[in-house]
Order: C-alpha cells, then sequence, then structure tokens
C-alpha cells in the first residue's frame, strides 16, 4: 500500500500558518509521553516567551473525541489516539497543517467505573517506520507510520486476563532497543512483559506481585548498565505497588521496592525520574516520595522519603540539583512544591493563584483560579507548565521560589490532565472536556511558540 497524502478533513480547522523556525533554534520530534529523553525536558530553544492575553497564536484546532493521551510528533507525522462513539481511533495527521494522511479504529466496549471519560489513557509511540498504540481495555497495536496497517496486535487484557483497573489501561510502553516494554500486571505474573517491537513476541517477563498502574516506565543508564523503571501497582486489597529496577536484555529484576498509598482506592500514576544514580519515586493519597540510591551490585538504598512532594499523575522534574512539582490530590489542595535533592529538604510551597474575569449569565463574574495540579515541561531555560483548568504559563523556578513570566487561559475546560506537547516549536495541548464559556467541544490544539529571532 502507497503511503497516501495529507488530505484536509472537516473535523480540523486552520487558523493560520506557523512562522518558520528561528535561526539556529533547536528543534526536533517528541515520540513518546514526557518527550524525548522520559522525564519532561525539551532540548528545544528559541521560544516565544511573551504573547497577547489569549495566548499564542492558534494555527489548528481538532475536534476530537475522548480521552486523556498526548500525541506524539515524528519528521511530518503526529499521531493522536482519541475514541469516538464505540470506536478508539489513531489519527496520523501533519503536524503544521492538521491535515490527515490516515485514520485507523477498532471497537472498544470500555467504560470508565467512576465516570470518567471513555476514551484511551495511554499516547501513542513512534519508533521508526512504526507506531504503538495501547488502548483502555488493554488492546495493543503496531502500526506502519506511512499507511496506518497493521504490522500485529495482541490483545494483552485478554491474553494475561488482566481485570479491568480503576480507570482502565493506562501507562504508556516504552521501546527499549529492539523492546517494546509494557507494564501489564497480570495476576501472578508478569508484571512487567516485553515484546518484540517487530514480531509482537513476547520476549520476556518480570515480576509476580503487583498489578499495572498508571505509571510510565523510564529507562536510563546507571554506572555504565542500562535499566528500566517501572512504578507498578494496580488495584488490589491490600494495596500493593512500587518500583521495580529491570535489566531489559533478559527481565532481571535488581529489586522491587513497595511504595503505595495505604488507600485502596489510590492509584501509583507518575513516572520515575532518575537522576544520575538515584531514582525519585511519587504518588499521591498521603503517601508522599522517596529518593533511592541505586547501588553499583544492583541493589539500592533510602537516600531520603518525605511527605512533601506526593504527585498525583503529574511527574516531578528535576533541575539543578531541585525537584519540581505539584503537591496534592484534588484541586483544592494542590501547591507547587520545590525539593532538594540531595537532601529531600523543601525549598518552597507555593499556589500560583490569580484573579480571573469572565461572564456568567450576561455579567461579568471574578473568581480566584489557579494551576491547581498542573503540569511542568522544562524548555528553552524556563519551564512550561499547563494548569488543569486550560491555563498557560511560563515559570521561572529557582530554589528561592516561582516567577510568573507569561499567561494566558487557552480554554476553560476541567481534566486538562495529559502534558503538553512540544516539537519543533509548536505546542500541542489536548482540551478534554467542553470549554464551560465558549462551548468549544474537546479538541487537539497546536500553538505556534517559535520566536521571530
Amino acid at each position: 500500500m502507497e503511503a497516501p497524502a495529507a488530505r484536509a478533513i472537516p473535523e480540523v480547522r486552520v487558523h493560520g500558518r506557523p512562522k518558520p523556525l528561528a535561526p539556529g533554534a533547536v528543534a526536533g520530534d517528541w515520540t513518546s509521553f514526557l518527550g524525548p529523553t522520559h522525564n519532561g525536558m525539551s532540548p528545544e530553544t528559541k521560544l516565544l516567551r511573551q504573547w497577547p492575553k489569549g495566548g499564542p497564536a492558534l494555527v489548528w484546532e481538532m475536534r476530537k473525541g475522548t480521552g486523556y493521551a498526548s500525541p506524539a510528533i515524528q519528521g511530518d507525522r503526529l499521531v493522536y489516539f482519541h475514541r469516538t462513539g464505540s470506536e478508539e481511533r489513531v489519527e496520523c495527521l501533519h503536524p503544521e497543517s492538521g491535515a490527515r494522511y490516515w485514520t485507523f479504529g477498532y471497537l472498544t466496549t470500555f467504560e470508565d467505573r467512576y465516570g470518567y471519560n471513555n476514551g484511551p489513557r495511554a499516547s501513542p509511540v513512534i519508533d521508526g517506520d512504526r507506531v504503538y498504540t495501547y488502548g483502555a481495555q488493554g488492546k495493543l497495536h503496531c502500526l506502519k507510520l506511512d499507511t496506518g496497517q497493521v504490522y500485529w496486535k495482541r490483545d494483552l487484557a485478554a491474553e494475561f486476563r488482566v481485570p479491568q483497573d480503576f480507570f482502565g489501561t493506562a501507562a504508556t510502553p516504552l521501546i527499549e532497543g529492539d523492546l517494546l516494554i509494557v507494564n501489564v500486571g497480570a495476576p501472578r505474573g508478569p508484571c512487567v512483559a516485553a515484546f518484540d517491537k517487530r514480531t509482537g513476541k513476547m520476549v520476556w517477563g518480570a515480576g509476580d506481585q503487583w498489578g499495572p498502574s498508571y505509571a510510565s516506565p523510564a529507562p536510563a543508564t546507571v554506572d555504565g548498565r542500562r535499566r528500566v523503571f517501572v512504578f507498578a501497582g494496580g488495584e488490589s486489597s491490600p494495596p500493593t505497588g512500587g518500583l521495580m529496577a529491570i535489566d531489559p536484555a533478559n527481565g532481571a529484576v535488581d529489586f522491587s521496592f513497595p511504595w503505595r498509598s495505604r488507600s485502596v482506592e489510590s492509584v501509583n500514576a507518575a513516572s520515575p525520574v532518575v537522576v544520575g544514580n538515584q531514582v525519585f519515586i511519587s504518588a499521591s493519597y498521603r503517601t508522599g516520595g522517596a529518593l533511592l540510591n541505586l547501588l553499583p551490585n544492583g541493589a539500592h538504598s533510602v537516600a531520603w522519603t518525605t511527605g512533601d512532594l506526593g504527585t498525583h499523575w503529574n511527574t516531578a522534574v528535576h533541575r539543578d540539583g531541585y525537584l519540581y512539582g505539584f503537591d496534592g490530590r484534588n484541586e483544592p489542595d494542590a501547591s507547587l512544591v520545590a525539593l532538594e535533592l540531595k537532601t529531600g529538604k523543601l525549598a518552597w510551597r507555593a499556589n500560583p493563584e490569580w484573579e480571573e474575569t469572565f461572564e456568567s449569565n450576561g455579567s461579568p463574574r471574578k473568581q480566584r483560579l489557579g494551576t491547581f495540579r498542573g503540569s511542568l515541561l522544562w524548555a528553552d531555560g524556563q519551564f512550561l507548565c499547563l494548569g488543569e483548568l486550560g491555563h498557560l504559563l511560563w515559570m521561572d523556578l529557582t530554589p528561592r521560589g516561582y516567577r510568573e513570566v507569561a499567561r494566558a487561559w487557552l480554554f476553560a475546560a476541567r481534566e486538562t490532565w495529559a502534558l503538553p506537547v512540544l516539537s519543533r516549536g509548536l505546542l500541542y495541548v489536548s482540551q478534554n472536556t467542553r470549554d464551560v464559556f465558549r462551548g468549544a467541544p474537546p479538541r487537539l490544539l497546536c500553538y505556534d511558540l517559535r520566536s521571530p529571532q
């Protein structure tokens, strides 16, 4: 099958063309959740720092279905995963225009037990000429990036008899060499499985004690040894879960470190943060964080634990010896926190808030709003922050505190939970619920963050 040309579709509205990249700008792909280095940090430079009140220029928008996934981008291909009706759908679009190359879909009967939306949670992963998707019911697909044809597929939930978790399947798989690594969470094992990324054949399984979490695996090289860190733990009574350090060559487990809330209705959802020969894990539900030392013999020791940073689904970002992240389980009790990596001591805690004026029933109204359980992305020397009600901010975060550099309200919609995607100076944001003021439906939005110089 020949690769189809990109065509305009009714679901996409184009607002303009993005500016060209500034001379000397560093720019690149974003092929998996949390970015090219799997830690919420981007190498992109020469990004626009100031924008009008309405935010950076909107390049295009696509009316989307349900789901919490973020896109993956490689070259002139953007892959987005969402649900329309009874179908989980994979869309392949042009990143700068939203024109569609192809779409692929299959039936799903997933229903969120807690009333959240029924779309996919895990983001697509692009690797070379292939893209991988992992649906909310545990259906794993490998597709040809140029055409959308199926290379292989597996129904992991059915094969491994994994019961539906609190919020369905949510952990984005990890490409590691020739392997696709998945936190399957099968009862009595495997907790983690590796599949040949070309054929889908299972290569190894690791662990037998913990279910699937909502945290994506993180790769790292520690003391010259390649390792994959999986923060596991799904629905169980009593609740169990924790961090696994795995040798991707053979699935051998260096160690398992229990870390999970005592509450049955709880999740491990923030990905591990590896810094040198240490790894930080964190969870909400009155759990907090722990920093582990990774020892040369494959063992570990506890550097410190803290109750000051319990991230819910957002992953903390390390920069210059400090961890920055949002602590808190719910909107009202969330705050932005800085921890010293060496000691675990709290450097500061703040609640980024401001007064918004908007129209309600024909009359102006003021309300104090904030970032609440936001997400952080480090890029070009500062932090982009996406608040869960649709606010976008540039922040300067240092051990002394935070300073707001720029702020805009992109849309007034709840459940803005996926980290935005930054690729070639363009920012992609998923609006997952209807805008309560403008009435705009859920959308994937592309903004121009390219600086003119």
